[in-house]
């Protein structure tokens, strides 16, 4: 039964794929008989794009690349010099090895195809919102990473953005879930968290309060809330960084965007609470500047905590 399964479970996700891939195809316009409404096939556009974009590389090293029978792409580049648009160049390292590029009129010509190319995509993307592109874009991103068999780096890039819909319960429920499963706090925990975030989007100020979103491989990596606590005094809030982003500064870099955002707002002060039993987050604020200013027993989120309050003059 299990392995009657296991086959159809198989048949399923090939018939997705197959799918999808018929979909894509029509989708960018493969099955035109010219690709970007040019006398070109896709893969003579695949060459052309590798001519343009790596600085004159042989003949064997964009076969390798694009996975092209070497006769194939010998015909390919035939036509190509044919039609006058690349060159050849001898390598000065070894005379034996041939090296390619674009000739002039090759680049003229090729100019067009890649702006054509760029304006489709452009507007297909404009058909969506800011959130669903970044749906799309990172599950693009995912299906190449998992067909390449790559896995995430630890180095990997992050970028730092206004928040999406959708995006304030994320942070809310990461909240919730983090702060239970590293420190013990309870549902109350999760509930504060809930009415910070609610009071910040019903009663947001463009001129003087912000929240960051960190993005990294499109998925939420972490965040942070700057609000108005006064006309003087501005209160950083909710600062967090999920357990597989940590370690490449995404804390400090969101923490310094408040400090940043703060001092050109005209704010003479950031104030935060905290606990001390939050140490990766109490080491960021002292490594911004930040001092402990008054300390506090009390009992909350199910634990026996320490609150402290900590202040950065500006």
């Amino acid at each position: 039964m299990e392995e009657g399964t296991s086959a159809a479970n198989l048949q399923e996700r090939i018939d997705a794929m197959r799918r999808f891939n018929r979909f894509y195809t029509r989708q960018i316009g493969l099955l035109h008989a010219g690709l970007l409404d040019s006398p070109f096939s896709l893969t003579e556009v695949r060459v052309l794009y590798e001519l343009a974009h790596r600085d004159k590389p042989s003949a064997a090293e964009i076969g390798e690349d694009l996975g092209l029978d070497p006769g194939y792409l010998s015909r390919i580049l035939a036509g190509f010099r044919k039609l006058k648009l690349i060159e050849k160049i001898p390598s000065r390292t070894d005379g034996r090895r041939i090296l390619l590029s674009l000739s002039r009129l090759g680049r003229a010509t090729f100019a067009p195809l890649e702006k054509r190319s760029s304006e489709q995509v452009a507007a297909a993307l404009r058909k969506l919102r800011l959130a669903e592109q970044s749906r799309l874009t990172g599950a693009m991103q995912t299906i190449e990473k998992l067909l390449k068999g790559e896995k995430k780096t630890d180095g990997a890039p992050y970028l730092l953005r206004e928040p999406h819909p959708g995006d304030f319960g994320w942070v809310v429920h990461r909240h919730g879930a983090l702060y239970a499963q590293e420190y013990g706090y309870d549902e109350t925990f999760e509930a504060l968290v809930a009415e910070i975030v609610a009071r910040f989007v019903q009663h947001y100020h463009a001129k003087s309060e912000r929240c960051w979103i960190a993005e990294r491989d499109a998925e939420i990596a972490g965040a942070v809330f700057l609000v108005a606590q006064s006309k003087s005094i501005a209160k950083l809030r909710l600062l967090y960084v999920e357990p597989s982003a940590r370690g490449l500064g995404i804390g400090s870099r969101l923490v310094g965007e408040c400090v940043r955002f703060a001092r050109d707002a005209g704010y003479k002060k950031i104030v935060l609470w905290t606990q001390s039993d939050l140490d990766s987050a109490r080491y960021i604020y002292k490594k911004a500047g930040f001092r402990v200013t008054h300390k506090e027993r009390h009992h909350s989120f199910g634990k026996d905590l320490v609150a402290e309050t900590w202040e950065l003059p500006l």
